[in-house]
């Protein structure tokens, strides 16, 4: 299920929404290591709780895309390079945008609500914890019938969870926002009957 057999073109055609966020993420990480500009991605782009609190809610949004360190941005990208692929195709293009957007803000602005003064965070993880969610979702609704991707998905959501508190520099309301928001809208989206619809309508349009 994550498993990735496709080379970069096939990648890229099966999985657009993944490949664009993953390059956006990227490119973006570059330049912040130009001189000037990237100074000026970080002033207006991290998340800095007093400075939302004055104005600058864009911060909740574009904190998602900017990164510490090349470690940081490996990390989540390979991250969405395994698991988003499986979402995108299973809950489609804009389920599953929607899904990744919303579980990035809403942990950010969990972070905003819950920490207080100069608290400064940025990176995609509560996005991605989103995904996780939202295949929490998917267990829940498969319990029955896919026992085994209980047994896949299940310690991955148990194994982020609780690296998010034994790791140090790490944005707990930021997991933790994303990753119920991501399994809120994951059964909001991936029932089953819901997803036979679509699949229906996708072959009646063809």
């Amino acid at each position: 299920m994550f498993s990735r057999t496709e080379n970069f073109k096939q990648y890229t055609s099966y999985y657009p929404v993944v490949s664009t966020l993953i390059a956006v993420n990227l490119i973006l990480y570059v330049l912040t290591l130009v001189p000037v500009l990237g100074e000026l991605l970080w002033n207006y782009g991290i998340q800095v709780n007093f400075l939302i609190q004055s104005g600058e809610w864009w911060r909740v949004f574009s904190a998602m895309f900017l990164h510490a360190n090349f470690m940081h941005v490996l990390f989540n990208m390979f991250s969405l390079f395994l698991f988003g692929p499986e979402l995108e195709k299973i809950a489609g293009k804009a389920r599953f945008i929607t899904i990744y957007l919303l579980s990035g803000i809403v942990g950010n602005m969990a972070t905003f609500m819950l920490n207080e003064g100069i608290y400064t965070s940025l990176g995609a993880s509560g996005a991605i914890y989103g995904i996780f969610g939202a295949f929490g979702a998917l267990v829940y609704y498969t319990r029955r019938t896919m026992p085994m991707l209980r047994k896949l998905i299940l310690p991955i959501i148990v194994i982020s969870v609780i690296m998010t508190f034994l790791q140090s520099n790490v944005n707990v309301y930021a997991h933790l926002g994303g990753l119920v928001t991501g399994f809120i809208l994951g059964l909001i989206y991936l029932h089953p009957a819901r997803i036979l619809s679509w699949r229906k309508q996708k072959m009646a349009g063809k």
